[in-house]
C-alpha cells in the first residue's frame, strides 16, 4: 500500500474518532462508509459476526457495541433519527477482522485498530509487516496447489522440490543452498521465510504462471514442467531487472515466523489493555 494512501486513510479514520467517557469510539454508520460498504444491511451482517467473536472471547457485547441513535440531515432542513452503534477500538478491530482483507480499506483498518498508539508511522510499519506475512501465506498456498497439480502429472515430492529449486536458480541466478548461505538462512528453514515482500511475490507469480500453463498446455513429466517453471521465473526476473530490481541483491528480511508471532501478540494486547482499563 502506497504511503500517500496510508496517510489519507489514517486521517479519515482519525477524523471520525470520538471520546466517550474517556474511551475511544467510532460510529458504525461512519465506519461503514470508510470500510467501503454501500448498504447498512450488508455492514450489519459483519457487525453480527464481530459480536459473535466478541462473545466467544468472553467479553460483554454491550461494553463494545452499545446501541445509540444518530440524527442525520434531510432535505429542506429536516432531520431524521436512525439507529447507530458506538464501537470501541476492540469492536472496530473485530469488524475489520471479519471483513475482506483483499480490500485496501479493510486491510488498513485491521492494522489501524491493532495499533494502540495513534501514530501514522506505526500504522504504516505494521501494514508493511502485515503485507509480508500475507504474501508468504499466499506463496505457501500457491506452492501447495502447484504441488497437487504436478503430482497428478507424474511429479512426486522430490521432483517438485527439484523444480522449485531450479525456479529459484532462474529467478535469483544462484541455487537454493547458495542463496540460503548469502541470506543467512538456517538449513532447516525455507528461504522464502527470509525474503523481502517483493521477492516473495515474484516467486508466487512465477508459481501461479507455472500452475496455469501446465494445465493449459497439458504438460506432463518432470522435464517439461521444469522447463516451464524455469521459463516463468526468467520472465519474472526480466520484468524486475528492467525496473532496476535484482532479486539476488536485495537484503534479507526478518524471519517471517517471528514477525507473525509479533503481530499476533499485538492483536492479543488489544483485549488485554481493554480488560485492564475495566478493572
Amino acid at each position: 500500500m502506497k504511503k500517500e494512501l496510508i496517510l489519507e486513510l489514517f486521517q479519515k479514520f482519525e477524523n471520525i474518532c470520538y471520546l466517550y467517557n474517556d474511551v475511544e469510539c467510532w460510529s458504525a454508520r461512519e465506519l461503514q462508509a470508510l470500510l467501503g460498504y454501500s448498504k447498512w444491511e450488508n455492514f450489519e451482517k459483519v457487525i453480527v459476526k464481530a459480536k459473535e467473536s466478541c462473545s466467544n472471547a468472553g467479553e460483554n457485547i454491550e461494553d463494545h457495541f452499545p446501541d445509540v441513535r444518530k440524527t442525520i440531515p434531510m432535505p429542506k432542513g429536516a432531520e431524521k433519527q436512525i439507529d447507530d452503534i458506538l464501537l470501541t477500538r476492540y469492536a472496530c478491530y473485530l469488524i475489520a477482522q471479519n471483513g475482506d482483507a483483499r480490500k485496501e480499506e479493510i486491510s488498513f483498518a485491521q492494522n489501524y485498530f491493532a495499533v494502540q498508539t495513534r501514530r501514522a508511522e506505526l500504522v504504516e510499519k505494521r501494514l508493511l509487516e502485515f503485507e509480508r506475512v500475507k504474501a508468504r501465506e499466499k506463496l505457501s498456498q500457491t506452492e501447495k496447489q502447484l504441488s497437487g497439480i504436478l503430482y497428478e502429472r507424474g511429479v512426486d515430492g522430490q521432483g517438485f522440490a527439484i523444480i522449485r529449486s531450479k525456479g529459484d536458480q532462474a529467478l535469483f541466478r544462484m541455487g537454493t543452498i547458495q542463496l540460503k548461505k548469502k541470506l543467512g538462512v538456517p538449513d532447516s528453514r525455507p528461504v522464502a521465510d527470509f525474503l523481502p515482500t517483493i521477492s516473495i511475490k515474484a516467486k508466487d507469480l512465477a508459481a501461479e504462471m507455472t500452475g496455469l500453463n501446465v494445465q493449459n498446455k497439458d504438460l506432463k513429466g518432470q522435464s517439461l514442467i521444469e522447463k516451464e517453471h524455469v521459463d516463468n521465473n526468467l520472465a519474472v526476473r526480466e520484468m524486475l531487472t528492467k525496473r532496476g530490481i535484482f532479486p539476488e541483491n536485495l537484503p534479507p528480511a526478518e524471519d517471517v515466523k517471528k514477525l507473525q508471532r509479533k503481530l499476533e501478540g499485538e492483536e492479543k494486547k488489544i483485549l488485554t489493555k481493554k480488560r485492564r482499563n475495566n478493572e
